[in-house]
């Protein structure tokens, strides 16, 4: 037992928990306070905030609580100049991150938390996160379980893009799902540890060595694809992706970014989730392939309203999702830059629960 504690201790001393605030300063401060019960069992985590230009004053508001509540010995806050989207703000806090070590080799062995500032850690998470990746070195990252708003567990990974997971996830009716239930972009979990192709942005561990084979994340998304995109290079790198539900953080859904709350059918799909969902499906399955997806997703969208006139009840769509799909869509644009354009955009915060808001917009 000794050697394990002290195996722990070692590992626990190269783990740094990044959270992205964008005008989240009050959810910040409850997230850090959840972690603060597990770095006092784990000295030697430590956490770096990356304020995202907020300009609202939640920098000085967490700034301080760091001082008010002791937590400048093992937690730190950047103010970046520009609020340039969840792979900028990441980007700054991995970077330094991985600086700080004393050697090539602590850089290998650094473990990234990247965790949503609308998160509550579960207790024990930490101590999961660390045995899980000492007993696995091929895994170069890791999703935790998440709880929803109410506590209860919300058990999905998610598998890479397909064409048949596309028209499930639009038609979203109960025959397509039974067919295609082993196509569907969010795939249920189970109780233990399973392999995924990837795992939800608001809570996941990557291992340093990984940015020495993948880079780092792509910048040029300004919200939403990116962690999919991501994982691509990890998978092509070849190190394994876990689902790990003995770690466990609760997530506020949509508190940080708006568009996956419960009220989010009443609000537009914002600009650049469909910049960065072209971006994603053009980048790594080639244009033909993202207009097909394209024509997939309408088709879907068109049955699906169809059943809802038949059957007489409300689509439940975002509005002018359809408008906006068809104007920011593969077939209407050839570029894929996505972030050089909206590097003035306004947003709430840096990731959603769900990969995919199109269920819910269409």
């Amino acid at each position: 037992m000794k050697a394990e504690v002290g195996g722990l201790a070692s590992q626990a001393a190269d783990l740094v928990v990044v959270i992205v605030n964008y005008r989240t300063g009050k959810l910040v401060i409850d997230c850090l306070a959840s972690l603060a019960p597990e770095i006092a069992a784990h000295p030697g985590v430590r956490v770096l905030i990356v304020d995202n230009a907020s300009n609202d004053g939640s920098d000085l508001l967490l700034q301080d609580a760091l001082r008010d509540r002791g937590w400048n010995g093992w937690a730190r806050l950047h103010r970046s100049d520009l609020n340039g989207g969840f792979a900028y703000a990441n980007n700054i806090a991995i970077a330094q991150s991985l600086a700080s070590c004393s050697s090539a080799l602590s850089r290998s062995r650094a473990l990234i938390w990247m965790l949503n500032p609308d998160t509550l850690v579960r207790p024990g998470a930490v101590g999961h996160i660390l045995r899980f990746m000492q007993a696995h070195p091929h895994a170069g990252a890791i999703g935790t379980a998440i709880e929803d708003a109410s506590g209860d567990l919300w058990p999905y990974a998610f598998r890479f893009h397909s064409l048949a997971g596309e028209l499930e996830n639009a038609l979203r009716s109960g025959i397509a799902t039974r067919l295609l239930r082993d196509r569907s972009l969010a795939q249920k979990m189970a109780k233990h540890a399973t392999p995924v192709d990837w795992v939800s942005g608001a809570s996941m561990v990557l291992r340093g060595a990984v940015f020495e084979t993948t880079g780092m994340f792509d910048e040029d998304y300004f919200l939403y694809f990116e962690e999919t995109d991501f994982f691509h290079r990890v998978a092509r790198a070849g190190w394994e992706r876990w689902y790990v539900p003995q770690a466990r953080v609760q997530h506020i859904s949509g508190q940080s970014t708006g568009l996956t709350a419960h009220d989010a059918a009443r609000r537009r799909v914002p600009a650049y989730w469909h910049h960065s969902r072209r971006r994603y499906l053009v980048k790594n399955h080639g244009r033909a392939y993202a207009v097909v997806t394209d024509l997939i997703t309408l088709l879907g969208i068109a049955i699906w309203r169809l059943r809802c006139v038949i059957r007489r009840r409300p689509h439940g769509a975002s509005p002018h999702f359809v408008r906006d799909f068809l104007r920011y869509s593969a077939m209407a644009h050839l570029d894929i830059r996505a972030n050089a354009a909206l590097a003035s955009a306004t947003t709430t915060g840096p990731c959603p629960l769900a990969a995919n808001p199109v269920a819910r917009s269409i």
